[in-house]
């Protein structure tokens, strides 16, 4: 059976990902650790870098690497398109749906 926290996490993978790297050039490794800390899911490698890959190729993003000592990162940044898309997916958020999302996370119980 597939688990519901999963699947609605598979869905938010991509606008969270933009997000992220909109708020700065980041590495998988960095993009790993923002997603468990700001969700509690662990995102697999296996999902993040082929992401990364798919978002990269249809110039949503664009990589570089850098040298941190011995090693070498490949660190994210939006292009303008990739800024754009964003924009639409916040748009996507907007009223009325922010409404339904904001009661969805809300503490109080409605009975």
């Amino acid at each position: 059976m597939v688990d519901i926290v999963d699947a609605f996490m598979r869905g938010l993978e991509k606008p969270l990902i933009l997000w992220l790297i909109s708020q700065g050039p980041r590495h998988g490794y960095e993009l790993i650790k923002e997603v468990k800390r700001l969700t509690g899911q662990k995102l697999k490698p296996s999902v993040l870098y082929p992401l990364l890959n798919q978002l990269e190729g249809e110039g949503f993003l664009a990589g570089e690497w850098i040298k941190k000592g011995r090693r070498e990162l490949k660190y994210y940044r939006l292009t303008q398109k990739g800024k754009m898309l964003l924009a639409k997916v916040r748009g996507l958020f907007s009223n009325p749906i922010r409404r339904v999302i904001a009661d969805l996370l809300s503490e109080t119980e409605k009975i």
